[in-house]
Order: C-alpha cells, then structure tokens, then sequence
C-alpha cells in the first residue's frame, strides 16, 4: 500500500470528497477550502514517486534535478465524518489511474461508500452570471437526489482527468459517486475562480448537513470580481470602439471593405478561447488567433498567454 498513515485513528468514515488542479481551480478550491473551515486533519499521505514519471526538469542557477514527486494528501474530518483528498497534481494515465485506484482502496478500508468530486463547466458567459452547477452520478439513486442538491443533471459530455476517472473507478469498488461542475466563463479559466468553488461548497454543505464560513471565500470572489470586471470592460471598449470605426466608414470594419460582424463582448471572447484552443493543439493555427488578437485590438491583454503557447514567456523555466 502506498499509504503512509499519519494518524493512529482508526475512524468509520462514510464519504469521501477529493480535489484535483484543473480549469478554475474549481474542483481544488472546493474541497481545500471545506477542507480548512472544518479544521480537517491531516491523516494519510499517498507516495507516489514509484510511478510518477516527470516529463522535465527544474533549474536554480545552472544546476538540474528532477522535481520532487507531488503532495497527495488525505484528510479527517470528525465532525461531520468525512475524507478529503487534496493532490497537488493530475497525475496522467496509469500513474492516475494507480492514484485512484490506491485512494479508493485505503478509503474502503474505513467504510467510505460514496465519492464526490467537483470540477469547472466553463462556457461563453460573463462573471456576473451567478454559476450554475451540473451534476454526473454513477447511480440512479445518487442522481435522483441532485434536484433537492440544487444540481441540474448534465445532458451529455466527458468528464477528463481524475475528478472524472474517479467516479467510474469508484463504481467498480461498488461505491457510489457523483461529479459537480460550476459553470465560470470560458475566457478565465486560467484564473482561480472562487465564485465557481463557492457554489460547488454550497452543494457539499447540504449533503453533509452543515455550513461553513464564507467570509473567507466572499473576499477572493470580490478581488477576482474586481479582475474580471475590468477585463469585460476593457474588451467592451474594444469592441465598442471597432463598432464607431465600422460606422465612420460606412459600415465596414477594415479599410478593406470586409464586413464588420460586431460580435458582442461574450461572444468575440468565445471565439479568442477557441482559437486559443486550435493553437494549442496546432500550432500553425497562431497565425491566426495572433490576427484576430491584433484585428479587435487585444493582443497586450493576451500577450503572456499567446507566449506561453511556444513557452516563449517562462524565462525562468527554459523547455517547458
């Protein structure tokens, strides 16, 4: 067993709640926070340097060395009873499937019987839309009780990485469990967003029958709302000021003479994420998204991310 226990408890625990990196910081956020407001303890540690595979190196004035395998860590929580599983990183494939695997077979241990992830449905919306959560269960009596969780139950899609890999893990180890996405506008999900984490803790507050504190949290919301705000503002201009230009010629947004589509805000941020999306799976495909940046005037609000597409702005981590 690549659990190293921490605690000399031998607790019955009927739930367990686990986070992982992903879109947002979503899925994390939630469980971290609930995590600390309920003074959770630490209780196991789960050694994964005998299948972590790193696929690079860290630097410090001339000198290499492979980076320490990541922290994958496992919680108690007295009252209420529960797991919470925090790991620092997605471990991909059979590394993630030997993570998963290895969690819901210490947890058994101690009765868990239901596993509850949380992760981000980013769409097209604004940061003033209040977020939505979906719901995926891997039984029919989990999902009947997602209307009383106030979770709608998600139509159709995928769940990738391990808050989604774990729920069908999880029903072969004959345990019952169920994902949570809080939608958070597609164009920040490079940005945590606590809001989206919020409204996931929301929905574990009423499975555990309890509440936590929220001032902590309310706090982030209001400096990423801040964030946000004025970045929709500043596309708003932009969009707003290539409409006056469209209209000064007569209708047409370039000299050129090609039609102006006026794209609302949202919308022209839609179609940045998904060009930003090809390039990322091709590279050729930059051209482009480097021409739309520069058409609607926004290339310096997403210079660093372009960069990042050919690693050009991590001076400090050459090769990544």
């Amino acid at each position: 067993m690549a659990f190293e226990r921490l605690e000399d408890l031998r607790p019955s625990v009927s739930v367990l709640i686990a986070g992982w990196p992903g879109m947002g910081q979503v899925g994390l956020g939630a469980a971290d926070y609930l995590r600390r407001m309920l003074n959770a303890r630490l209780f196991a540690r789960l050694d994964v340097s005998r299948f972590y595979y790193p696929d690079a190196i860290n630097v410090q004035d001339g000198l290499g060395q492979l980076p320490p395998p990541p922290n994958q860590y496992l919680y108690y929580s007295a009252e209420p009873s529960l797991f919470i599983f925090e790991g620092d990183t997605q471990l991909p494939g059979p590394s993630g499937l030997r993570v998963a695997g290895e969690l819901l077979d210490f947890c058994g241990q101690f009765g868990v019987q239901t596993v509850y992830t949380g992760a981000a449905y980013a769409l097209p919306i604004s940061f003033r839309q209040e977020p939505k959560v979906y719901g995926v269960a891997t039984s029919e009596s989990l999902r009947a009780r997602f209307t009383a969780l106030g979770v709608e139950p998600l139509s159709e899609g995928r769940i990738s990485g391990l808050n989604g890999v774990l729920l069908g893990l999880a029903d072969q180890h004959r345990m019952a469990a169920a994902c949570f996405l809080a939608t958070m506008p597609q164009y920040a999900v490079e940005t945590p967003n606590p809001k989206a984490s919020k409204a996931i803790i929301g929905v574990f507050e009423r499975i555990l029958n309890t509440t936590v504190d929220s001032s902590e949290i309310e706090v982030a919301i209001g400096e990423v709302d801040r964030v946000l705000g004025e970045f929709e503002t500043r596309v708003s201009a932009a969009v707003q000021e290539l409409k006056q230009r469209a209209e000064a010629l007569g209708g047409q947004a370039e000299p050129d003479g090609e039609p102006d589509a006026r794209p609302e805000p949202q919308e022209l941020l839609e179609r940045i994420e998904q060009l930003f999306d090809e390039a990322q799976r091709d590279r050729s495909k930059a051209v482009i998204l480097k021409q739309e940046l520069d058409r609607w005037g926004l290339f310096s609000m997403f210079e660093d991310r372009f960069l990042d597409l050919f690693g050009k702005n991590r001076a400090a981590r050459p090769g990544e």
